[in-house]
This record gives structure tokens, C-alpha cells and sequence, in this order.
């Protein structure tokens, strides 16, 4: 099972406080570091200094690591065009020697896109089908040859299909609780299926689900990697721990139920209870990324038992 760190600098983070969580996350010897693709901060928080955008977080992070895995989880349909975003990301892969992931969703957040100006469909699911189609036509479309594609939404006409990524199959993510399109999107298009901030049992009930759908895809579902992303909040006593939910306004008195929390041992026993339901890789949602020492304490007292 992998281990990686997810965040969300559209709280209050700037590109140096990302680096420096991702710099400590190699050196601590997690496998990998995403963020989310937000705009805009939730809830009542100080959004100070202002938002970062994703792919050029990942281009810069690409350049001043060499070991972690980097993508996000996950850019939003709406935010950008798929051919661009394909180009992006085949760069970006390039700027890391092959380390770059892609997670994409249908976008939720209404008010981001209002603030924005972003065009924010009712019926996304369809937009998000063809971005899917044309991200993965244009990587796979030979060299020398071109790519088209005519749908509702985007019609390419004679496009070069380049750059290429380094990788061959640049891992794909796509996540969601939805009991049909979703798992039929991931077992047509993804490298791995995301779940997040789910109980154990919705856990196991979705990723039944989605081996159905790769087996009505006539896929093999172990060739499809399932993966958590769950708050993380680990302290080594009690005042450590209330000042961690302090710091990101979870509620002590619900946090535990579902996410990975408390005592470096309740953590472990928490990871290996969701490797047990099929999860391959947990995403580690720090959301305060300014406590270093929070990621110390995880690489110290909890990947050692759970590796």
C-alpha cells in the first residue's frame, strides 16, 4: 500500500509553504504529494495570500523534487479545455522525469465558479466523459499521426496529439461515490478509483460497485488500483491533538468517525483496517501543510507499522 500527502492550499498557502510540505514529504519517504484544483477558500478561513493554480504548483514542484509521485486530486472539467490541459500535464510530466498524475472530476464547487466567472453546467457528467476521451485520444495517438474528436461539447479537428508525456500510460484517477456513470467512467478511462472521506462500510460498498462495472467492461479489476482520501490528524497525546483540529476547525467530537485520527496506533490500526477493504493508496489530507511536524510524527510512528 502507498502512502501519499494531500492538501488544499486554497485554505491559505503559498507556492513556498507547498514546497516546503513537499520537499519534507520526499525526504520523509512518503510515496507521493497531490493537492486539490480550488480557486477559492471553504468555510471561514483566512485565504491569505490568495490561490495558487494546480499545474503550475505541479511545474514548479516537478523541477525541486525527484522521487514523489505529483498530481491532483482532482482538477475540475470546467476549469480548462481538455487539449490544453492535456498539453499541460504531458509537460509538466516531461519537468519531473515521468512522476505526474492526473486526477479529474466534474467539479462541485458552484460558488468558486460564480466568483470566477467559470461556466458551471447543471449536467457536467457528459463534459466530463469527453474530456476523458480527448486527454487519453491525444497521449495515445501515435506520433506522426493525427487526432480527431467530435462531441457535444469539443470537436478537435486534425490536432497533433503532442506533446507525448514520458510515461507511457500517465496514471489517470477519477473518484466519486456515484453508484453508476462514475464507476463506469473509471473502468473505461482510470488508472485508479479515488474514494474520499467515506465510512469503512460506504468504502466497501462502492468499490464492490466499481468491480462490477469493470467486470461488465469485460476489464480484469485487479488492473485497476482503488484508493482513500481521508483528514489526517495524528498527535502523540491529547492537548497535541486538540490543537491539530484547532488549527484546521474539525470538531473533536466528530472527527474520529471516519477519518484517520488520534494516537500514532489508532492510525495504524486505521490504515490496516482499510487495506484490508482493497485500498491500494491513502491520500493524507493535511490540511494545515505548515505543520511540519505533523508529517514527521506520521513518518516516524505510523509508516513503519503499515509499510
Amino acid at each position: 500500500m502507498e502512502f501519499c500527502i494531500f492538501t488544499e492550499p486554497q485554505q491559505g498557502a503559498s507556492y513556498g509553504d507547498q514546497l516546503a510540505q513537499a520537499r519534507a514529504t520526499e525526504r520523509l519517504g512518503f510515496d507521493g504529494w497531490f493537492r486539490s484544483d480550488h480557486f477559492l477558500a471553504m468555510g471561514d478561513t483566512d485565504p491569505l495570500p490568495g490561490p495558487t493554480d494546480a499545474w503550475t504548483t505541479l511545474a514548479g514542484l516537478a523541477r525541486e523534487t525527484r522521487r514523489i509521485r505529483l498530481g491532483t486530486l482532482v482538477s475540475s472539467a470546467t476549469f480548462r479545455h481538455p487539449s490544453i490541459l492535456a498539453i499541460q500535464v504531458a509537460q509538466v510530466d516531461e519537468m519531473s522525469g515521468g512522476r505526474v498524475e492526473l486526477g479529474l472530476g466534474t467539479g462541485w464547487f458552484a460558488e468558486e465558479h460564480e466568483a470566477y466567472g467559470i461556466p458551471f453546467p447543471t449536467r457536467r457528467f457528459d463534459l466530463l466523459e469527453e474530456q476523458l476521451a480527448i486527454v487519453t485520444g491525444l497521449w495515445s495517438t501515435p506520433v506522426g499521426e493525427r487526432f480527431d474528436f467530435a462531441g457535444a461539447h469539443y470537436a478537435l479537428e486534425q490536432a497533433p496529439a503532442l506533446p507525448k508525456p514520458v510515461q507511457e500510460r500517465v496514471p489517470l484517477i477519477i473518484g466519486g461515490a456515484g453508484p453508476r456513470r462514475t464507476p463506469e467512467l473509471a473502468a473505461r478511462f482510470a488508472t485508479e478509483f479515488n474514494l474520499g472521506f467515506r465510512s469503512e462500510d460506504t468504502i466497501a460498498e462502492v468499490f464492490d460497485g466499481v468491480r462490477r462495472a469493470c467486470d461488465e467492461a469485460g476489464r480484469d479489476p485487479a488492473t485497476l488500483r482503488m484508493s482513500v482520501a481521508l483528514p489526517t490528524v495524528v498527535a502523540a497525546d491529547d492537548a497535541e491533538y486538540l490543537r491539530r483540529l484547532a488549527a484546521i476547525g474539525a470538531d473533536p467530537d466528530t472527527f474520529a468517525e471516519v477519518n484517520i485520527a488520534g494516537s500514532p496506533d489508532a492510525a495504524v490500526e486505521k490504515l490496516l483496517r482499510l487495506r484490508d477493504l482493497g485500498a491500494d493508496r491513502v491520500y493524507l489530507q493535511l490540511v494545515d501543510l505548515r505543520d511540519l511536524d505533523h508529517l514527521e510524527l506520521i513518518a516516524d510512528a505510523v509508516l513503519p507499522h503499515v509499510r
